[in-house]
C-alpha cells in the first residue's frame, strides 16, 4: 500500500514507521518541522513537509496514497487544556477533510479511551461515549464529525482508541519512564500513587504491529480498542519492572494522590482487536 503518515516523530508514529516499512508498504511522511526531514529519510520512505494548520499544502499529495493514517495532535498530555478543541479540533478536521476531498479512500485516526469518560469496568467500543475531559471532547468530536462528513463523501474510517502503552521513546514524565530513571540513578525510593488503580496496558511495539494490521484491512471499518483486555493494577504493573530490571528500590505509596481525569478502574474489550491480529498475517 501507498500510506501517508503524520505524527511520526512520535512515540507511536517512530515505531508505526518501522512496522510498516518492515511490511513492505511504501510510506510517505508529512512531517512539521523541516529541520528532521533528512533525518527521517531512509529506504521506502518519502518526507514531506506538512502543516496541520495549512492543509491544502498537503492534501493533494496524500489524495494520491491508498490510505492516511493521522497521529499527529499537539499539546498532549495536557489533556484539560481547551486548545483541544479550540485548535487540535478543527484544524484536524479541515485537514483531514481536504485530503478525503483529494481523494485518499481510507483514513485511519487515534483516539482515546478517555471517550468512554469515567467508567469503570470493560469498555466496549458500541458503549455510549461520555468525555469528562477537553481531549477526549476533542478527539469524540471529531469521529462525529468525519462520521457525518461520510454521509456527503463516502470513504473507510478507521477510528482506534487507544489505551495505555509503554516502551522505547515513552514520554519521560510517563509512570515506567520514571521509574526506569530513579533505578538507573540509584535512587532508593520511587514516590507513587496508592497504585490500586487498574489500567490497560500493551507494548508499543504490539499497538504499532495492530495499528499497521488494521489499515491493511480496508473492511476493518469503524471503531476499534487497541488494548490488551486484561486490566492490571499499576502497583503490579511498577512492581513487574523493578523485577525484570532486577533493580532494588522501595516504593512509596499514596505520595501522589489518584488522578481526577480519569476512572479508578478501567480497561478495553479487546474482541474486535484480537479477530484483526488473528486474522492478520
Amino acid at each position: 500500500m501507498k500510506i501517508a503518515l503524520t505524527g511520526a516523530t512520535g512515540f507511536i508514529g517512530r515505531h508505526l514507521v518501522a512496522e510498516l516499512v518492515q511490511r513492505g508498504h511504501e510510506i510517505t511522511l508529512l512531517v512539521r518541522d523541516p529541520q528532521k526531514l533528512d533525518a527521517l529519510r531512509r529506504p521506502g520512505v518519502r518526507t514531506i513537509q506538512f502543516d496541520l494548520y495549512a492543509p491544502a499544502n498537503s492534501a493533494a499529495e496524500v489524495g494520491k496514497h491508498d490510505a492516511l493514517i493521522h497521529l499527529a495532535w499537539p499539546g498532549l498530555p495536557n489533556y484539560k487544556e481547551l486548545f483541544h478543541f479550540e485548535e487540535n479540533l478543527p484544524a484536524s478536521y479541515r485537514f483531514l477533510k481536504a485530503c478525503i476531498e483529494a481523494g485518499v479512500p481510507q483514513v485511519l485516526v487515534t483516539g482515546t479511551c478517555f471517550e468512554y469518560g469515567m467508567r469503570d469496568g470493560c469498555l466496549a467500543e458500541n458503549m455510549e461515549t461520555l468525555p469528562a475531559n477537553s481531549y477526549s471532547l476533542a478527539k469524540d468530536t471529531l469521529r462525529k464529525f468525519l462520521e457525518r462528513l461520510r454521509e456527503k463523501q463516502p470513504f473507510v474510517l478507521q477510528w482506534i482508541r487507544l489505551f495505555y502503552m509503554y516502551g522505547p521513546g515513552q514520554n519521560s514524565n510517563s509512570l515506567l519512564a520514571q521509574l526506569d530513571h530513579a533505578i538507573d540513578k540509584g535512587d532508593p525510593v520511587f514516590n507513587m500513587s496508592g497504585g490500586e488503580q487498574l489500567r490497560d496496558y500493551l507494548p508499543v511495539e504490539q499497538v504499532a504491529s495492530g495499528l499497521a494490521r488494521v489499515a491493511e484491512h480496508a473492511e476493518c471499518d469503524g471503531i476499534t480498542n487497541v488494548c490488551s483486555g486484561v486490566p492490571i493494577s499499576v502497583r503490579k504493573l511498577v512492581e513487574r519492572r523493578i523485577e525484570s530490571r532486577n533493580a532494588r528500590i522501595e516504593l512509596n505509596f499514596g505520595y501522589y494522590p489518584y488522578p481526577n481525569h480519569e476512572p479508578m478502574a478501567f480497561w478495553g474489550d479487546a474482541h474486535k482487536f484480537e479477530a484483526i491480529i488473528s486474522s492478520a498475517p
